[in-house]
């Protein structure tokens, strides 16, 4: 990757709706609550016309790759997942997206086996691999998606990874970093304790943090808050950036920010890795997607 940019793009939170109507059985506990939201609050915070211009926009700089941090869908329905698989499939395929679940894909149990199923090209390592962690190697960047997507309690949003998973994050850091690549980690949630509101964040990110300091990474990449943020976490080296991208469906005017996505430049001077990262959102006057500026990594 010496004098060679790799262009990484990163959304999250789509939110695709509407919501097919769920029959009475699909509405039972978790969902009856969320689809109650859905009708009341969330359909008129985002904008299905805005993701799609923003995807075109996102389309048009040509990335190397595309990150998808989670909350495709609002309440896990099998139609919802069905509709959220084909709206990937338009950022790219499996070989040029990757895809990270949160909580909202994950919102009931039943959702977990059409989610893994449906989304498996999108979540797999090179080697065919399933499960969480997986890595993908892409021109001297290493991509390490996580799942932080749990099913929770009504009115419960946080996340959980688990000691499996960071173990084997862990070894993985580990491994591509011997291998010389510069080192992605996505997940849904913010990945660092604070990050979130009680009842939303990372029930575990105490864990996560240790895994940074020990192993350290290039770039941390969430979604969830619907904000753009920027937290820093002590690393064996210096310290890793953990990015956070606004909403890529939100209307600014019900939803502050609004629809937003970064473009990261991840390139290698010597041993050393830079990122040079871009936020890429709509002008509210012209309603225009433009350059919103750089993010001080």
């Amino acid at each position: 990757m010496n004098g060679v940019s790799f262009l990484l793009a990163h959304l999250s939170d789509a939110h695709i709706g509407p919501i097919p109507r769920p029959n009475l059985a699909e509405l039972l506990g978790k969902r009856a609550t969320g689809y109650v939201n859905w009708l009341r609050k969330r359909a008129a915070q985002h904008d299905m016309s805005r993701l799609g211009r923003l995807v075109d926009d996102l389309l048009a700089q040509r990335p190397d790759h595309v990150a998808m941090t989670g909350d495709i869908v609002n309440i896990g329905l099998a139609a919802e997942l069905a509709l959220a698989r084909d709206w990937l499939n338009r950022l790219g395929g499996p070989q040029d997206v990757s895809f990270s679940p949160g909580n909202h894909d994950a919102y009931v149990p039943q959702s977990l086996s059409v989610l893994t199923q449906g989304f498996a090209p999108w979540t797999s390592s090179d080697e065919g691999e399933s499960g969480f962690p997986y890595l993908r190697r892409r021109e001297g960047v290493a991509l390490i998606g996580l799942s932080s997507g749990v099913p929770t309690a009504p009115f419960v949003a946080s996340g959980r990874l688990g000691p499996d998973q960071c173990a084997r994050l862990a070894a993985l850091l580990e491994r591509t970093e011997a291998e010389g690549l510069a080192r992605v980690v996505m997940l849904h949630h913010p990945p660092h304790r604070g990050g979130a509101r009680a009842l939303r964040g990372l029930d575990d990110a105490g864990a996560f943090e240790e895994v940074i300091a020990r192993r350290g990474a290039e770039l941390v990449l969430h979604g969830h808050n619907h904000t753009q943020s920027l937290h820093r976490l002590a690393g064996p080296r210096g310290a890793v950036p953990v990015v956070g991208v606004a909403s890529a469906s939100a209307r600014a005017e019900t939803h502050r920010p609004g629809a937003a996505y970064h473009l990261f430049s991840i390139s290698r001077a010597g041993t050393e890795v830079r990122v040079k990262g871009r936020a890429r959102g709509f002008d509210e006057a012209s309603g225009e997607v433009v350059d919103l500026g750089a993010l001080d990594l």
